[in-house]
């Protein structure tokens, strides 16, 4: 990415922030990706001008960093999308940013950099607010969160074109699956708007967001955590209403993920397949204009677990064998490359001559769900999903909540960071961990990370609707499925079925070493809501039945 560019970069580490120590010189930390457009044109542009490049050169220590592979600086760093350029003193702290700066743009900055230093110097800088040392206010969980997100996705929402947002749409899938339980004509609205203008109906899957209110200016980036996660929320609206048009879009999804973003090779030189990052070209200016993309083919652990997740779902509720096949590999080649199952270790991503962090938070929220999910689906899994959910808790939970990482490393990476979306999604998989367990302990573990931040409920926005749906299973429980018969029967095929995205589904719940309930019989199936439990069910009919009952 950087060949273009006349600028002397240093990699992201202690090396880069001594020299700017040493020099008494600010760092210039330039955040980009591979798929980032804009991030190519400033390289193109920007930093190849050799004026520009002198000066920074001379004037700083400039560190760039890909935001994939260091997604705990790019949280840190952020300054509200790629590419950002920050500037920062030799302890890490921030002095200013922006983000695309052109030749003038970036001239002027350096300057207003310049001064600013030589009139104050260090203590220019600051520390972002995120990042003091305040825990996140903490309260009692109670009906009001999920009042209050609901009502944001009334209020926020856009009648005239569908969506989130009065600027740039984002398909926002968490969110369409709060409201498809809530609100499901907006989300299935909101659905419409995303597969009319976000979903390649050529190549499949879908683009990563709109520049404008009605969904225009689209940016042609393809990546795995948008498809993945995209594709799922399509899948659990075709759930609910049994209508083809939301199970098109997903199909032609798990086509796309199982062929455009599949690698032929495997990470770090092992022989087995996994999905790669993303999938985008280069300065389309309209649709035409992708008849030759670029891909970045690395395999991160928490975009492909999010993947089997969606994989799986799809396969659960279509019986759809591609969907599942795909979904074991990159089980599989998960458990080969990037997660110890005897310590519940995550690798970030594994490269031909690099090797990314440990014990990410994303991560393992995105590991504990699928493998969760595949012990559900497949019959196994649960295995993985608890030797990662433990050592989750014991190295990330800290005062009541999840920080992102280890307490470590260079600039502002030993400051804890506890992002709300990051503990969300791991306190739900720890929920469905505890249903699909029996082990309550999960589930007082994700009952005292949503306490952790209820104090800050007025606050919330639609942005993060999935701790609505957390606060909700906390106060109702989780409707679990056992069933007393193995994966693929007609019994579990029925369970996967019920009209509810965020239930648990329990196989060979008849076996000696089931988890609670021990009691199904073998040959039928028991539905388990908030304190109540059904009659068994031995056919699919009585099982929708039981169900209609057991929720009323």
């Amino acid at each position: 990415m950087t060949d273009e560019t006349h600028v002397e970069w240093r990699g992201w580490g202690e090396a880069a922030f001594a020299e700017a120590d040493r020099r008494d010189s600010p760092v210039l930390l330039s955040l980009s990706a591979t798929w980032c457009e804009g991030c190519h044109e400033m390289d193109a542009i920007t930093y190849a001008e050799p004026r520009i490049a002198a000066n920074i050169n001379e004037g700083f220590v400039p560190v760039r960093v890909d935001v994939d592979r260091h997604p705990r600086v790019r949280e840190r760093y952020n300054m509200g999308g790629f590419p950002t350029t920050a500037f920062l003193t030799p302890e890490g702290e921030l002095l200013t940013g922006a983000g695309y700066l052109d030749v003038d743009g970036m001239r002027q900055v350096l300057e207003s950099v310049r001064q600013m230093w030589a009139d104050k110097g260090r203590d220019a800088g600051r520390i972002p607010r995120a990042l003091d040392a305040d825990l996140p206010p903490s309260g009692e969980v109670t009906d009001a969160i999920e009042s209050h997100l609901a009502g944001q996705i009334e209020v926020k929402y856009d009648e005239e074109y569908a969506g989130w947002g009065s600027d740039a749409k984002f398909p926002l899938p968490r969110t369409v699956e709060f409201a498809l339980k809530r609100d499901r004509d907006r989300a299935l609205r909101t659905l419409d708007a995303v597969r009319d203008h976000l979903a390649d109906d050529v190549a499949g899957g879908f683009f990563r967001f709109a520049g404008t209110p009605d969904w225009g200016d689209v940016a042609y980036e393809k990546p795995i955590d948008t498809n993945a996660a995209v594709t799922r929320a399509f899948a659990n609206a075709y759930l609910y209403t049994g209508d083809e048009m939301y199970l098109a879009p997903a199909t032609d999804a798990v086509e796309f993920l199982t062929d455009d973003l599949w690698t032929g090779y495997g990470v770090g030189g092992s022989v087995g397949p996994g999905l790669g990052r993303a999938y985008y070209a280069a300065a389309a200016a309209d649709r035409e204009e992708l008849d030759s993309p670029r891909r970045d083919l690395t395999v991160f652990a928490g975009g492909n677990a999010l993947a089997a997740d969606a994989l799986l779902a799809v396969a659960a509720y279509t019986d759809d064998e591609r969907a599942r096949e795909y979904a074991e590999r990159i089980l599989g080649g998960l458990e080969r490359d990037l997660i110890d199952v005897e310590s519940g270790a995550v690798t970030h991503y594994r490269g031909s001559d690099e090797v990314g962090e440990a014990d990410l938070l994303a991560d393992a929220a995105r590991v504990v769900s699928a493998y969760t999910r595949a012990a559900g689906v497949l019959g196994e899994g649960a295995a993985v999903a608890r030797a990662v959910a433990d050592r989750a808790i014991d190295r990330l939970h800290v005062d009541g909540s999840f920080v992102d990482g280890p307490r470590s490393g260079a600039g502002l990476l030993d400051r804890p960071f506890r992002p709300l979306d990051g503990n969300v999604e791991m306190a739900t998989a720890l929920l469905d961990l505890a249903a699909l367990t029996g082990e309550e302990r999960y589930e007082a573990v994700a009952r005292e990370t949503a306490e952790s931040f209820a104090g800050a409920t007025e606050r919330l926005s639609v942005q993060v609707a999935g701790y609505g749906s957390l606060a909700g299973r906390l106060l109702r429980g989780t409707t679990v499925v056992a069933v007393g018969d193995e994966p693929g029967s007609d019994l579990h095929r029925a369970a996967w079925r019920v009209a509810d995205h965020e239930k648990v589904v329990v196989p060979n719940a008849h076996r000696s070493d089931a988890p609670a309930p021990r009691s199904v019989p073998a040959g039928s199936a028991v539905v388990l809501a908030g304190d109540g439990a059904s009659e068994p069910a031995k056919t699919p009919d009585e099982l929708m039945t039981r169900v209609a009952e057991t929720i009323e």
